[in-house]
């Protein structure tokens, strides 16, 4: 295949994939929320990771840590979202999904973590790596392209 060849494909494959994941039904829970982008990418950390501080969470989302405690405070205010003070540091807040929330934040983001989990089973991790760092060149050169 070439480059151009894989280049075509993904250029079609890439919007079914965003139509298809805009389209996975929100639970009932969640409907009322209004959730961003933003929202799926720290509630997805939340739930595979688990609780996590603020600055933790700024660092693997890429982000100011003002704009995670914004986000934060926005899902803790809509119930979504609950903070606690951090046992070993008190001045340190711990971030987590709200019981009442759990469960429909699951049944949301569990099929396209499983549908990745399927993807990427065949290859070896050395292969899952070079896809994921593949993506990140991708999203950076977006990122470029659309600054310039």
């Amino acid at each position: 295949m070439s480059t151009d060849d894989a280049v075509r494909e993904l250029l079609l494959v890439m919007p079914r994939m965003v139509g298809r994941i805009k389209r996975l039904p929100l639970p009932e829970r969640l409907q009322s929320l209004d959730l961003a982008p933003r929202h799926l990418s720290m509630l997805s950390l939340l739930l595979l990771d688990g609780p996590q501080t603020v600055s933790r969470l700024a660092e693997v989302l890429g982000v100011a840590p003002t704009t995670v405690s914004l986000i934060v405070s926005d899902l803790s205010r809509r119930g979504v979202l609950v903070r606690r003070e951090d046992d070993d540091d008190r001045r340190r807040r711990i971030v987590d999904i709200s019981p009442d929330s759990r469960d429909a934040i699951a049944q949301w983001l569990s099929p396209g973590a499983q549908a990745w989990r399927q993807a990427l089973a065949p290859l070896s991790p050395a292969e899952q790596r070079s896809f994921v760092d593949t993506l990140l060149r991708y999203e950076q050169a977006v990122t470029a392209a659309r600054e310039r």
